[in-house]
């Protein structure tokens, strides 16, 4: 698996789910609605703009992995941040446990960020 850029969707794997892929597309657009909810207290944007969701892994039962990233190591909010995506996420109807995953490999950059946050940083 690749890590995506997060002008496009984190990968998935509806290739090889039992889930129906119309299924699948609703719940993955419903988990990335509840990624974005969730901000980075000292960046006004969400951290599914800002390129710190590498990957959303959606299991046949449901289950939720996410595979995420910090803008830096030593992020006050580390230790928070996974719960708050949790909750988020296991806040969608239809999810199963969620479970993310912190990495600092490939740490993240400013060219992760989408045009949206971009613009709202104004970092053109």
């Amino acid at each position: 698996m690749s890590d995506a850029a997060t002008a496009e969707k984190p990968q998935t794997d509806a290739q090889v789910s039992a889930i129906p892929p119309e299924e699948l597309d609703r719940l993955t657009d419903d988990i990335i609605a509840a990624l974005k909810t969730v901000y980075d207290p000292e960046i006004p944007v969400d951290i599914y703009e800002l390129g710190l969701v590498y990957r959303i892994d959606v299991a046949d039962n449901r289950d939720i992995a996410i595979d995420m990233t910090l803008t830096a190591p030593g992020c006050p909010v580390a230790g928070e941040m996974p719960g708050w995506v949790e909750n988020a996420v296991g806040a969608v109807p239809g999810v199963g446990a969620v479970k993310v995953k912190m990495t600092f490999d490939p740490p993240w950059d400013q060219s992760r960020m989408s045009d949206e946050a971009r613009v709202a940083l104004d970092m053109w």
